[in-house]
C-alpha cells in the first residue's frame, strides 16, 4: 500500500494543524481545523484537495474552521458522538471501538475522556499513526478540563499500549514547558535529559517538536510513567496507585 503523505503546520499561538494525504486516491484529511488560513495554505502549497475532517474534541481552537472548510469543499467531518451538539457540521458521529474507512485503510476511535469527556484519538493501525489532539502531548499530556484525573490516567494507558513505533501526532506545541516540568518528576533519567537537551535545540531552530512516539513517550514522559520506582522514589509514593502518583503529576504540572 502506497504509505499516506502528512503535512505538519503551525496554526493560531500553538495549535498544530496536520493534513493527512493519500496519494492513489487522493482523499485528503485534516486532524481537526483549528483555523482556515493555515489550512487553506497548506492545501494549496501540496495541491490537495480537503475530503474530510477528522475531529477530536469541541474546544474551539479544534473546530474554528470547520463550517468554512465544510463550505468551501464539501469535507465530510467525522467526530465524537459524545460532543456531536458542539461540533459545528458533523456528518458523521463515532465513538470510542468504532471504526471506518479512509483511502481504503481502517481509522480505529480510541474514547479518552480527561481534557474533555468526549475527546476521541484516531489510530491507523496500518500506517503506526496515532492522532492525539490533547491527550498526549510530547512529554505531557492535555488538562483536565471536563474529566477526573483516573479518567485521563485510563485514557492515557490506551494509547501506551499501543505500538511502540506507533508515531504520534498532537494538538500543541508545549514540548518545551513539558520538558522543563519532567525534568522537575524525573530528574535521574538520562533518556528525558538527552531529549530536553534535543527539544532545547529544536526551538532554538524554531523547528518543530512533532511528532514523536509511544515508545519514546514511554521512556521519557512523566504522565506515562506513574509506576517508574525512581519517579515514585521521588515523589514519595512508593505505596500509591499508579492513578495517584499520575493525579500527583498532574496537580504539579497545573501548579508549575
Amino acid at each position: 500500500m502506497t504509505p499516506l503523505e502528512i503535512d505538519l503546520f503551525a496554526c493560531r499561538s500553538d495549535n498544530f494543524g496536520v493534513l493527512l494525504h493519500d496519494p492513489v486516491t487522493g482523499a485528503t484529511a485534516s486532524i481537526d481545523a483549528p483555523e482556515e488560513g493555515p489550512i487553506l495554505d497548506a492545501l494549496a502549497r501540496r495541491g490537495w484537495t480537503l475530503s474530510h475532517i477528522f475531529t477530536t474534541h469541541h474546544h474551539n481552537d479544534h473546530i474554528e474552521a470547520n463550517l468554512a472548510l465544510k463550505a468551501r469543499f464539501g469535507a465530510t467531518i467525522i467526530g465524537p458522538a459524545r460532543e456531536a451538539p458542539r461540533i459545528p457540521g458533523i456528518d458523521r458521529k463515532v465513538d470510542g471501538g468504532d471504526s471506518f474507512e479512509f483511502a481504503g485503510r481502517r481509522v480505529e476511535v480510541i474514547l479518552t475522556p480527561g481534557h474533555t469527556l468526549g475527546h476521541i484519538c484516531f489510530h491507523l493501525p496500518d500506517d503506526k499513526l496515532l492522532f492525539a489532539a490533547d491527550t498526549l502531548f510530547a512529554l505531557g499530556c492535555g488538562r483536565l478540563f471536563e474529566g477526573t484525573p483516573a479518567q485521563m490516567w485510563e485514557s492515557l494507558s490506551k494509547l501506551a499500549a499501543l505500538p511502540d513505533e506507533t508515531t504520534v501526532y498532537f494538538g500543541h506545541e508545549y514540548t518545551l514547558s513539558n520538558a522543563r516540568f519532567a525534568k522537575t518528576i524525573d530528574p535521574d533519567n538520562a533518556a528525558l535529559l538527552t531529549r530536553v537537551a534535543e527539544i532545547e535545540a529544536l526551538r532554538v531552530a524554531e523547528a518543530f517538536t512533532a511528532p514523536t512516539t509511544i515508545g519514546l513517550e514511554k521512556a521519557t514522559n512523566p504522565f506515562l510513567r506513574a509506576a517508574d520506582p525512581a519517579i515514585r522514589h521521588h515523589l514519595g509514593m512508593e505505596k500509591a496507585s499508579d492513578a495517584e502518583v499520575f493525579t500527583e503529576i498532574r496537580a504539579r504540572k497545573d501548579r508549575f
